[in-house]
């Protein structure tokens, strides 16, 4: 299983992978976790000591994070991506979402969103995901949109497995 490892870049956005210290915190960056949903804080513990989730930081600490997962037709799947609302409408999750896509070690990298998640498809179609498909059943009366990034758009090869592993909005982590 992929697991995050040192991987330096010129990017000043910086990026890390979640170590399992890291979930407590990361709960309180995500709604639905903060909110006391019990299974959100397990898959975020689990994704944290499986090294599957990215963190994003700034001087007050984490402010989202995104997990990227290999358990589709074992290909990339960014499971998810999740920004603090104190931190939204600040390029958090288009930071997170070109580091999971410099990460990601399949030729292709999908992720879904439900069609009632606006801002979501707009973060994927304005950073070049394509359209792939629509599931209807997964939520009642709110199907799930799913994206490909196109292979040409990934900028990892896909013989890497690892995440970048510096911090956004910090230069170094302690």
């Amino acid at each position: 299983m992929p697991r995050c490892a040192p991987w330096a870049t010129s990017n000043p956005a910086r990026s890390s992978c979640a170590a399992p210290s890291d979930h407590t915190a990361l709960t309180e960056t995500d709604p639905i976790a903060a909110a006391g949903d019990r299974a959100r804080r397990a898959g975020i513990r689990h994704w944290c000591e499986q090294g599957r989730a990215l963190l994003a930081e700034d001087a007050r600490g984490p402010v989202g994070y995104a997990v990227l997962e290999y358990t589709f037709f074992e290909q990339g799947f960014l499971t998810l991506l999740t920004v603090a609302p104190a931190a939204r409408r600040q390029g958090v999750a288009t930071r997170l979402l070109t580091a999971v896509e410099a990460a990601c070690t399949t030729p292709k990298l999908f992720t879904s969103t439900n069609v009632s998640n606006q801002p979501m498809q707009h973060l994927l179609l304005s950073a070049g995901w394509r359209p792939a498909g629509l599931v209807h059943g997964l939520d009642d009366g709110d199907p799930e949109l799913f994206y490909l990034r196109p292979p040409a758009n990934l900028s990892r090869s896909s013989t890497l497995r690892t995440f970048p592993d510096t911090v956004i909005g910090k230069e170094s982590r302690s």
